[in-house]
């Protein structure tokens, strides 16, 4: 049996993934935190966790370092909001081009008059663009930028991207009529509409600032729905009636607060059903794939890896990328006469992950002591097939 500690309110199809082999917040050992938004960052962590699933795209909230240096895996669920926050971003493009939220408060404002004749002389204001036509830059081309690309083109905009660390797999799919660009600079010249779609990290902190914000033409609308800092809301606000159009934002700032300019939603770019839903269940697969059979795939903090489980038994042992660890492991094992079926070993940054797939199995309290005696080893786990 695997016990899992939920934080916030998880979606019930999610929890109802689990199989009966997993039991929900049972307060004794928890083998796995399925959380959302909770900020474990101070958190003390119990050494039974293995796993920490993260529903969502955001990890900012969870102590990676920390959480390494435990030997517990911490997962995202990438993609699973994906639509939800695009279909917010194309909503907000159409808001700001027709002028809908000006319009809202001009008829809000007047809402006891009869302004049938008052509207007739007062619509030219509202006068939008459409957005047909206009030229858009997606910064980023990930699961979310690719599907604002695609939307945007079908709506008959000219799309480009920008991606330096565009994947195969994200590149598979994007429509073949979204231009890419390789120069950041360049790509922001002919830009009527620019929405950022980067996870954060240090390279893209205040990716959009001041010198970028200088390429852009006049009066281009903004959009930032992928994290708080990625651009710089000071530079944008110096700017605003100039350069920028209009700023939208998911991310509240005091800086930003009260300009007529400023389109703030209250981070709800994931907050649908739906996203819930697919994140609540992406998770709980997640940490079963990894109990159950020690895969990786979408891993923050480890290589992703995921091997066919053919063997009675496997090891999966998480430790530093540094020389001679394989070594050290096999050899354990072949003084105990285990014969190795399959092996796989990886590594991501300063942590590898080694799968050792065997067909028998002798002194085994024995084997995972020493395996986990090996200084630079942060956890060992043996798993026997189902």
């Amino acid at each position: 049996m695997y016990q899992i500690k939920t934080f916030n309110a998880i979606a019930d199809k999610g929890l109802n993934t689990f199989t009966p082999e997993y039991t929900i917040n049972q307060p004794d050992n928890p083998d796995a935190y399925l959380i959302r938004s909770v900020n474990l960052l101070k958190a003390q962590f119990p050494a039974t966790l293995k796993v920490i699933a993260r529903a969502g795209a955001g990890v900012n909230n969870i102590p990676i370092k920390d959480a390494t240096n435990h030997g517990i895996a911490v997962f995202n669920t990438p993609g699973s909001n994906a639509n939800a926050v695009k279909e917010l971003v194309i909503s907000m493009m159409i808001a700001t081009a027709r002028k809908v939220f000006a319009a809202y408060d001009y008829s809000h404002q007047n809402i006891n008059a009869d302004i049938s004749k008052q509207v007739e002389y007062d619509k030219a204001k509202f006068n939008g663009t459409e957005l047909f036509g206009k030229n858009l830059l997606v910064v980023g081309l990930g699961n979310v930028g690719s599907l604002v690309a695609n939307e945007a083109v079908n709506l008959g905009m000219n799309v480009s991207g920008y991606d330096p660390y565009l994947s195969a797999d994200s590149a598979w799919k994007i429509n073949n009529r979204v231009h890419r660009l390789t120069d950041l600079k360049q790509a922001l010249k002919n830009a009527d509409y620019v929405t950022i779609h980067v996870p954060k990290n240090k390279e893209t902190m205040g990716l959009i600032s001041n010198a970028e914000i200088k390429a852009m033409k006049d009066q281009v609308v903004l959009f930032n729905y992928a994290r708080g800092g990625i651009v710089d809301n000071k530079a944008v606000v110096d700017n605003l009636g100039i350069k920028i159009q209009f700023y939208c934002t998911d991310f509240g700032d005091d800086i930003i607060a009260d300009n007529p300019r400023v389109i703030t939603t209250p981070h709800i770019g994931g907050s649908t059903l739906e996203a819930e839903d697919n994140g609540a269940i992406k998770a709980a697969n997640t940490i079963m794939n990894f109990l159950e059979n020690g895969d990786t795939v979408n891993s923050i903090n480890l290589p992703g890896m995921k091997l066919p489980f053919n063997a009675p038994y496997r090891f999966t042992v998480m430790h530093q990328n540094v020389p001679n660890m394989v070594g050290q492991i096999t050899t354990h094992l072949a003084q105990a006469h285990v014969n190795i079926n399959n092996m796989a070993n990886a590594a991501k940054a300063e942590t590898a992950y080694t799968v050792i797939d065997v067909d028998n199995l002798n002194y085994k309290n024995q084997l995972l002591k020493q395996i986990q005696e090996i200084p630079e080893v942060r956890r060992v786990r043996l798993i026997a097939h189902r």
